[in-house]
């Protein structure tokens, strides 16, 4: 495959699947039985290892971060755990909520249920019909089934949408002015101030807007949507950069050559301790790896230690400078 060809279905399950591996293989309790598990994986098929070994070298391209690539054949001693702590697997367990809402229960006229995540938490929600949202940190969905209707509205926030496709009641997910409609679908949606991201995994999806312009996109695999009030444009990613998007389902976060100033308003959005980028210049430094998205502390002596800069802490920041 070019790195200019759309990702097929194929290749992003191997994607999703190698990262998996990854961030499982991270873990303190990785175990030789794993180890086993893993090699037995690699095996099946040169696109497994193709696909492990690029998520790897991906991860661990910052020159600046050497000294965290990551080492899954040998199992970590505690003196090089010291660093690699930033790799740790998030501690937020993931609420599973059942909605039980069988046909029997449906009612004619449609009802909403809210759902909410707190800072730094997340929920997965089981529906009646066989799909699941999975909500990400500080998210609110309102969820609504009836026999005719299926509508989820994202209130803010991003969710990961995993949908059984019933083509006679299509599964609607409405943010802003925008909606997302399922063609047999897993996909994420991200409501950011001023923008609606939308980034298709498997399947097909069609992305609407309710402006005078009536856009309409329709994305396969890999197609990274935005939208604004006024417009709508779609770039496609590779498996590994989609991959590296759908890190906080394992509780990462993951950059690659991401400016200081990005790489913390990822941060504060799981944590209540913000970090404060002093100045325009470090803001631009670059910086990459994979970190416990709910451990800003750690990604602040990262930045003290490896990038040499100067760290100053108060009750609700951490300060960076140089």
């Amino acid at each position: 495959m070019s790195d200019n060809a759309p990702p097929s279905k194929g290749a992003l399950l191997v994607q999703e699947e190698a990262a998996a591996w990854l961030t499982r293989s991270i873990a303190k309790d990785w175990s030789e039985q794993d180890q086993s598990a893993l090699e037995a994986w690699l095996t099946e098929s040169v696109a497994h290892k193709l696909a492990y070994w690029r998520l790897q070298a991906a991860w661990s391209r910052s020159e600046k971060l050497a000294a965290l690539r990551i080492a899954p054949r040998a199992p970590l001693s505690r003196y090089r755990r010291i660093w690699p702590i930033a790799f740790a697997l998030s501690a937020v367990a993931a609420a599973v909520v059942v909605w039980g809402w069988g046909p029997e229960n449906w009612s004619p006229q449609l009802s909403f249920q809210t759902f909410s995540t707190p800072v730094g938490g997340r929920q997965v929600l089981t529906l009646a019909d066989g799909s699941t949202i999975e909500l990400n940190t500080d998210t609110v969905v309102r969820v609504g089934l009836s026999p005719a209707e299926r509508t989820v509205a994202l209130v803010k926030g991003e969710a990961f949408f995993q949908i059984k496709h019933d083509a006679a009641h299509p599964f609607v997910v409405n943010a802003g002015s925008h909606r997302v409609i399922d063609l047999g679908t897993k996909f994420v949606v991200r409501d950011d101030p001023g923008q609606l991201r939308v980034t298709l995994v498997e399947g097909k999806a069609r992305l609407e807007s309710a402006n005078a312009s009536a856009q309409v996109l329709l994305l396969t695999p890999g197609d990274v949507a935005i939208a604004t009030a006024s417009t709508m444009s779609v770039a496609t990613k590779r498996p590994v950069a989609v991959a590296a998007d759908l890190a906080w389902r394992h509780g990462l976060l993951i950059f690659d050559a991401a400016s200081l100033s990005d790489a913390a308003s990822e941060f504060n959005r799981y944590n209540r301790t913000k970090l404060v980028i002093a100045d325009a210049e470090t803001a631009k430094i670059a910086i990459g790896g994979t970190f416990q998205a709910n451990d800003v502390r750690t990604f602040a002596e990262v930045a003290r230690n490896l990038l040499h800069l100067r760290i100053r802490n108060t009750s609700e920041e951490i300060v960076i400078s140089r």
